[in-house]
């Protein structure tokens, strides 16, 4: 799947975007990275009703390639070296929204199966 990146998409539509590919996860944005292990606190995060624009000092433009296999970990830091948004994916777990943080090193697909197993 490809994303186009630009400062005048909303927030929202990567986020729909997104999930259309991967039900089960969801983008959620925040004003800085999150460590290593650790989850982003809730008051750093970003509306979605917010342009890319609004949420960034990088301003490139472009189309972001998101394959199955990639890792969280590796999606994460292309959205942040790339388009210098700070990006945090959500796995779904019954009726609740998990980060993924003990699980970063697991691929997109992995992720988004256990989400569905989970939500069952």
């Amino acid at each position: 799947m490809e994303i186009r990146i630009d400062d005048t998409k909303k927030l929202s539509t990567i986020q729909t975007e997104f999930s259309e590919t991967f039900p089960y996860l969801r983008l959620e944005f925040f004003t800085r990275p999150h460590n290593i292990g650790t989850p982003s606190p809730k008051k750093i995060m970003i509306p979605i009703a917010k342009t890319v624009g609004q949420c960034r000092s990088v301003h490139r433009q472009g189309k972001l390639t998101i394959i199955p296999t990639m890792t969280v970990a590796d999606l994460e830091q292309v959205f942040s070296d790339t388009y210098g948004l700070s990006v945090q994916v959500f796995r779904k777990s019954g009726n609740v929204w998990l980060e993924t943080t003990v699980t970063d090193g697991w691929t997109l697909e992995k992720q988004n199966r256990h989400g569905e197993e989970l939500s069952q």
